[in-house]
């Protein structure tokens, strides 16, 4: 798996559960399981409607993409709304960014 033997994912398990908490772990499972089958649900929705737009002539005008959120958009604001952690660490990087933009 990856190259790794069982001593190297031994290691990895024990710095996760030091990181994380016990309790914490399986919230995340919980979350990133979500956000996995959200990412899935929108990925047939897409080749659903990319289906359905071949079946259309081609004269139609598609229509504009700034219409529906990106797919990368929707996975992403499912899983700050799923995993714990994720608003916080992406509110921080925006104050990084932004303290960033005051210092030059």
């Amino acid at each position: 798996m990856f190259g790794l033997g069982p001593t190297e994912l031994i290691i990895i398990a024990v710095i996760i559960l030091l990181l994380f908490g016990a309790k914490r772990i399986p919230e995340i499972g919980k979350g990133l399981g979500g956000a996995i089958s959200e990412f899935k649900k929108v990925k047939k929705e897409i080749s659903k409607k990319d289906e359905d737009d071949k079946g259309h002539d081609d004269n139609e005008v598609p229509a504009k993409k700034d219409d529906q959120p990106t797919l990368e958009a929707k996975v992403m604001n499912k899983v700050m709304e799923q995993v714990p952690g994720v608003k916080k660490a992406m509110d921080v990087k925006r104050k990084v960014e932004q303290v960033k933009k005051i210092v030059k």
